[in-house]
């Protein structure tokens, strides 16, 4: 064979070896489909026991906490899972458990911050008598070990959130169902240690709200909530502020009249080398207790810097790497 000939035969074989990869994609594109109203499971083919739960990110890994109950809704453990492209979830252990806080009958809505002056994460949790109960780890999935529970500044909290700003102190914040009649949602500032409530920021006065969450874009703070006061699905709403003070707007609706038949229980920013997007997680709680518990993640749009909204997908496509979310094939 001819110098040119071998030549052309080279070239030949290295595009014949890229076309295939060139056809796959770019590398490392890792967009995965995610069925909505299902129920999740694990790398082990387990039920994935994470309801009414939160996520963080740590490394390339989110970390899914969430409620692990018996059957009649008694405590019984926080389960943490772990993906890197949020479809595949790896069972990582049993953070928090009953005998390790025995007496405690009901906790609820596992929220997860990391404080970087401790160098702890800080798991809060709504005890069933009105307190708040916050427990803390060296490890993000390691046993973590009860601190004290409370109730903020004196008053009775019945469903609860936390938020970390992203300013430069990190200031975390409690945001509580509070009032006689459970009608307002109240924001604590909370300590530098994550373990007490410095100061009371702002009060939604008789909004009616439960099942609070809360996030920030572009400087501007969202909290959605939902109308239910009974566990059951009921139409979200939200507000908006760009000061934790307020003043906040009134709601406005989120979603169709039951939220697509879920629940409020975290809003995850998916920030990727393109973009960063925001990621609904709601729970549909089911009758035949937590193994039939379903999902439902849906892409938030903002019509403007300060309005949400959000639409059903029966199936949503997630690049983690990307930041992208979009709707799937139906």
């Amino acid at each position: 064979m001819s110098l040119r000939a071998a030549a052309k035969a080279a070239v030949a074989l290295c595009v014949a070896v890229l076309l295939p990869l060139q056809a796959a994609g770019p590398v490392g594109a890792t967009p995965v489909t995610i069925t909505n109203g299902t129920r999740f499971a694990d790398t082990a083919g387990n039920p994935v026991q994470a309801h009414n739960g939160s996520m963080t990110k740590v490394g390339r890994y989110f970390y899914w906490f969430g409620e692990n109950p018996y059957a009649d809704g008694r405590f019984r453990s926080v389960s943490v899972y772990r993906s890197a492209d949020l479809r595949a979830w790896e069972f990582r252990r049993n953070v928090l458990t009953q005998a390790q806080i025995g007496g405690v009958k009901y906790l609820k809505g596992p929220r997860i911050i990391y404080n970087s002056r401790t160098r702890k994460f800080a798991l809060f949790m709504q005890q069933g008598n009105g307190a708040v109960m916050v427990a803390t780890s060296a490890t993000v999935d390691g046993s973590y070990t009860k601190q004290r529970s409370f109730t903020p500044l004196g008053e009775m909290s019945f469903g609860m959130t936390v938020f970390q700003d992203n300013d430069g102190n990190r200031t975390s914040y409690l945001i509580s169902r509070t009032g006689a009649e459970r009608k307002n949602l109240t924001v604590y500032r909370l300590t530098p240690d994550y373990l007490k409530v410095a100061a009371r920021e702002h009060v939604l006065s008789a909004v009616g709200q439960e099942a609070p969450v809360a996030f920030k874009r572009n400087g501007v703070y969202f909290l959605v909530s939902a109308d239910s006061d009974d566990g059951r699905p009921g139409q979200a709403g939200y507000a908006t502020a760009t000061s934790l003070r307020g003043p906040w707007s009134g709601l406005s609706d989120l979603g169709d009249a039951t939220t697509y038949d879920s629940r409020p229980s975290h809003v995850l920013p998916v920030q990727g080398s393109g973009t960063t997007s925001y990621l609904y997680m709601g729970d549909r709680p089911a009758g035949g207790g937590p193994d039939e518990g379903e999902y439902v993640w849906l892409p938030l749009g903002f019509p403007t810097n300060r309005s949400l909204s959000m639409s059903w997908h029966k199936r949503i496509s997630v690049d983690t790497e990307t930041g992208k979310i979009f709707p799937g094939r139906e």
